[in-house]
């Protein structure tokens, strides 16, 4: 996944005007308070719709009313049997588009909504327990090569970040490391330092004080490019897996049918924000990276996670906790 930042203010006045009778809608939207459907309060999707509506709310003239919903499931259920409007979106990670692919949802991820941009990526990070003769990605395939099945990994539940992140490498490193799963973060983080599991493809947050007192060791970044998260970090397709990229991101939806003035507003007013440094250093420090794309390249990103995380799944026969 490429961190797109493209001139969108330039090309949105542009598309706006060629869409005739829409860029009228789009001049008197919004004339009301937008509300943006999310997950429960204090994670890392609630933490990007709050960015994203106090950078938006002034252009836009109107409040930008968070409305958060404890299930997983319930934000994009909403969203999707909402007025396609612009008045009601959504702001969703991975789960968004890959529970659907391990259990069944009141929605499709793809047909019932319109993109309109990405906000932010967390790739994870490859820690080893230091006792583990791995410096690089080389070493670790080597060693796991040489001893199949002998090498353990740390993750939270089926179909996490962590989970899948590792099972890609796997898969395509060709190696057998095998699964330790953990329902509770802080277990799990402990057993890694304790050496009770040798590796993890962690989230770089939970794991980089263990990293920087000595008490894990950082061998790789999942992301394609290196991370602002993880200076001086080597990426896993550097390093040893060509290709390999393994990064959440969160994503700004609407219903499907949203008018393309509308959506093309709100992509325009999300992007000016995102590429602000406040935008960018409010993520950095809550662990992800600030990107921003057209309505399209969210769409194409999508179809791709998601014919990627489906072989994965079907590989390593995922099935929902």
């Amino acid at each position: 996944m490429k961190c797109i930042m493209p001139r969108i203010i330039e090309s949105g006045i542009i598309l706006l005007a060629m869409l005739g009778s829409g860029a009228g809608l789009s001049q008197d939207y919004p004339g009301k308070p937008v509300r943006i459907v999310v997950s429960g309060p204090g994670n890392s999707a609630d933490f990007s719709a709050r960015l994203v509506a106090q950078g938006i709310a002034p252009a836009l003239g109107q409040q930008v009313i968070i409305d958060n919903r404890g299930s997983g499931v319930l934000p994009g259920e909403i969203v999707s049997k909402a007025a396609p409007d612009g008045y009601t979106l959504l702001v969703a990670g991975g789960t968004f588009f890959n529970g659907p692919l391990l259990q069944e949802v009141p929605f499709d991820p793809v047909k019932d909504f319109a993109p309109i941009s990405m906000i932010s990526t967390t790739p994870n990070i490859v820690v080893v327990h230091p006792s583990l003769p791995v410096k690089s990605v080389r070493d670790l395939i080597a060693l796991a090569k040489a001893k199949p099945g002998a090498l353990n990994y740390s993750s939270s539940g089926n179909g996490s970040s962590t989970h899948l992140a590792a099972e890609l490498f796997k898969s395509m490193a060709g190696v057998n490391i095998v699964r330790i799963p953990y329902k509770s973060g802080s277990t799990r983080i402990s057993s890694l330092i304790g050496g009770e599991v040798q590796v993890e493809f962690a989230v770089s947050s939970s794991v980089m004080p263990y990293v920087q007192s000595g008490k894990l060791r950082a061998v790789a970044v999942t992301s394609l490019q290196p991370s602002a998260l993880s200076p001086g970090l080597p990426t896993v397709t550097a390093t040893g897996v060509p290709g390999y990229e393994a990064v959440a991101f969160y994503g700004a939806f609407a219903p499907a049918r949203t008018p393309a003035a509308i959506i093309y507003r709100l992509n325009q007013e999300m992007v000016r924000y995102l590429v602000t440094a406040v935008a960018k250093e409010q993520l950095l420090g809550r662990g992800a990276d600030a990107v921003s794309s057209t309505p399209e390249q969210l769409a194409a990103t999508m179809k791709s996670e998601i014919a990627k995380i489906t072989k994965v799944i079907k590989a390593a026969g995922i099935v929902a906790d």
